[in-house]
């Protein structure tokens, strides 16, 4: 089988597909085996944060070892962020030109790589260059999965497909704790292996994806362009964003991005702090971690039943649901330092609600949004942009948010999120639904 792990070979393959589509079925695969090739880049991605989560874990065991500062590792979170949103914008335009298949294969082996590389750092400068790599690289990940789906369901579904795909970076977020924690226990809490051995984890997902992911059909052949024409020129990346700029679909969907990715981050990162603070001094830190997981738990369910809803919405009822959704997620916001203060019970509940209506929004935008700006010629480039602005919401999730939570705490944090939420409502007024031609590979 030839290689396709290098960045600078186009995908092909001979032939017909390789499953059998009854005939008039607008499915381009057999839907079992579009469902095993969805599964796989699930499984993939989640690869993926075996080797990004784990740092986590790692933390106070580096700390101890390195003799580092919490400031001192916090750098290690920051830079590899900045590489993760650059690597981004850089691999779109990379992905689209070369295909999914390949840049996934290739950024599963360079984060194992670089996850392996960085668990024999003996500084922090290595390790912050190991681990920035690792990200930089991963952050191929999710475009060429989102290139390689319209390949194997049909428009009416795709929705769905993506909603799908989404739930790889919420079970993946888990599966990376769960693993990493396990490590640390069986090897007597020894930082370099719970860096280092999901690299092994992720080398046979690796192999798997190889071997269970199928090649893109080559395009047609281009005739021969007559004598004295000049051959059509691939656009490159300054032409292809150019040619998104130009469209406002491009700065709806970026601009959601930034404020949704607001409201999510600043959950994930604080809501076990709110818990513990509001909950009372009897509150342990241990419980306010279990009591804040309903907000993922809930959220995987919001991803998948919004993305089954939207595959059977008209254009302007898909609007409207995404404005009543994110009108109501900003009102329950609002209210919820009150109802904490009316039963833990109460707050809880709110917060499974929140993950629930937050997380399916979210997901929308890098995916199935991502795909109808312009097509699957320019999906790894759009998501790309996508998430880069997302990640720099993150900035402010963390030090500004608590600049704010130390001058009014969470009722004035909640209360500016809740603001936050419903500007991000009435920009999805915004949004219309691409034409459909849009969602087809380009013509040759």
């Amino acid at each position: 089988m030839p290689s396709n792990l290098s960045p600078f070979r186009r995908e092909e393959s001979p032939g017909a597909p390789d499953t059998p589509v009854a005939p008039g079925s607008d499915w381009p695969v057999s839907p079992r085996r579009a469902s095993v090739y969805l599964g796989c880049a699930v499984l993939g991605y989640i690869g993926i944060y075996l080797c990004r989560k784990n740092l986590s874990v790692a933390i106070p065991m580096i700390q101890q070892d390195l003799g580092v500062t919490k400031a001192q590792i916090g750098v290690v979170a920051s830079y590899s962020t900045i590489a993760y949103a650059v690597g981004k914008i850089f691999f779109g335009p990379i992905i689209d030109r070369v295909g999914g298949r390949t840049c996934f294969l290739f950024a599963l082996a360079m984060v194992a790589l670089f996850g392996a590389v960085g668990a024999l750092s003996f500084s922090l400068p290595l390790l912050t260059l190991c681990y920035s790599a690792n990200r930089f690289t991963g952050a191929a990940g999710w475009g060429s999965m989102v290139k390689q789906v319209p390949d194997w369901f049909p428009q009416r579904h795709l929705a769905l497909a993506m909603a799908i795909l989404s739930l790889s970076f919420v079970f993946g977020g888990v599966a990376a704790l769960v693993v990493a924690g396990r490590i640390d226990a069986l090897t007597d809490h020894n930082w370099r292996a719970v860096m280092g051995l999901p690299s092994v984890l992720l080398l046979a997902i690796l192999f798997i994806s190889w071997f269970v992911l199928p090649r893109r059909p080559a395009p047609p052949v281009r005739p021969a362009s007559p004598v004295g024409v000049p051959a059509p020129v691939a656009p490159n990346r300054l032409t292809q964003f150019l040619a998104l700029a130009a469209i406002p679909q491009f700065w709806v969907v970026c601009g959601l991005s930034f404020l949704l990715t607001l409201t999510r981050e600043t959950f994930n990162t604080w809501t076990v702090d709110f818990i513990k603070t509001e909950g009372g001094g009897a509150l342990t830190t241990e419980v306010a971690a279990f009591l804040s997981t309903p907000f993922d738990a809930a959220g995987a369910l919001g991803i998948i039943l919004l993305g089954w809803i939207l595959d059977r919405l008209t254009a302007g009822r898909r609007t409207a649901l995404l404005f009543l959704t994110l009108t109501l997620l900003a009102a329950l916001i609002y209210e919820l330092p009150t109802l904490l203060h009316q039963g833990l019970t109460s707050a809880i509940v709110a917060i499974g609600f929140i993950g629930f209506m937050s997380y399916g929004p979210y997901s929308l935008l890098a995916g199935i949004l991502a795909l109808e700006i312009r097509g699957q010629e320019y999906v790894a480039t759009v998501a790309g942009f996508v998430d880069a602005s997302g990640y720099l919401a993150g900035i402010i999730s963390g030090y500004y948010f608590g600049r704010i939570l130390d001058s009014g705490g969470y009722p004035l944090g909640f209360h500016f999120l809740a603001g936050v939420t419903l500007l991000a409502a009435f920009f999805s007024l915004l949004l219309r639904r691409s034409h459909p031609s849009h969602h087809q590979p380009a013509s040759p």
